[in-house]
């Protein structure tokens, strides 16, 4: 059977990397399957929260993903050296996990992804919004104001196909 051109095959992850992100798995027409928070407990230093490793392996092994798009996160100026250290460490473990389970990763910044799926406001609202109007019948996970990771994930993970060079998104 040949493939069309611009038709891809297979199962993407779209990652919002850090404590309130989350992890979402959509399907090549970027259909969603799932869009899970992230992983976290609170056993860091002071009780912070932090990812954990084995829970977010399970969430990554059980998508059967052949590919994720991630969010490239860095130090943010004026942000505090613990908050710097926990998106580095979540970064470490997200990367770790991925290359365990041989899934190849692109990393796509904050303002490419959100470029490529047509968000011209920088809101966690409108990356809300925009996730709604995509999946209207899956809107109840979208729906409070912590789901901004879920829905981030969702724009993410389209971006990463469109880049791709996915026509049926």
């Amino acid at each position: 059977m040949a493939i069309p051109d611009g038709a891809l095959m297979g199962i993407y992850l779209g990652i919002d990397i850090g404590v309130t992100g989350a992890v979402a798995v959509l399907d090549e027409s970027a259909n969603l399957i799932s869009a899970i928070p992230m992983p976290v407990l609170a056993d860091g230093t002071k009780g912070r929260r932090t990812v954990n490793a084995p829970l977010l392996a399970s969430i990554v092994l059980a998508s059967h993903a052949d590919h994720a798009f991630v969010e490239f996160v860095s130090a943010r100026p004026g942000e505090g050296a613990a908050s710097s250290f926990s998106f580095g460490r979540a970064r470490g473990v997200l990367e770790g996990v991925l290359a365990a389970a041989g899934i190849p990763a692109t990393f796509l910044t904050p303002a490419c992804w959100k470029r490529q799926v047509g968000l011209t406001l920088a809101s966690k609202d409108a990356s809300r919004s925009e996730a709604i109007r995509r999946y209207p019948n899956q809107a109840d996970l979208f729906k409070r104001k912590i789901d901004d990771g879920r829905a981030e994930a969702c724009l993410i993970a389209i971006a990463g196909l469109l880049r791709k060079g996915a026509t049926n998104v």
